[in-house]
């Protein structure tokens, strides 16, 4: 498996795509991740086309295990971002 794109480096990319300057392309970088960010915490989903689709899920609480002691015990109700990918995408990837 290939080492994860860091963020210099996509940023690298979009301004090369965009036909920007790294500042430029690290400015849209970051707004884009505050929209998301913002959007998904106050309970909204947001599509990013030929990608995916980010949303929070709540879980309810339950009963977990300890896997080192196999104590059990009562999590609270929480919050989890998922990402569900555009079927263009997993396309892309496996064809």
């Amino acid at each position: 498996m290939a080492k994860p794109m860091t963020k210099t480096q996509l940023v690298a990319a979009l301004a090369e795509e965009m036909g920007a300057d790294k500042k430029a392309a690290g400015a849209a970088l970051d707004a884009i991740t505050a929209i998301i960010t913002r959007e998904v915490s106050a309970g909204g989903a947001v599509t990013l086309p030929g990608v995916g689709k980010i949303y929070c899920r709540e879980r309810p609480e339950r009963m977990v295990r300890n896997p080192a002691t196999g104590e059990q015990f009562k999590k609270e109700a929480d919050k989890v971002v998922k990402m569900t990918i555009a079927k263009a995408l997993k396309d892309s990837v496996n064809g």
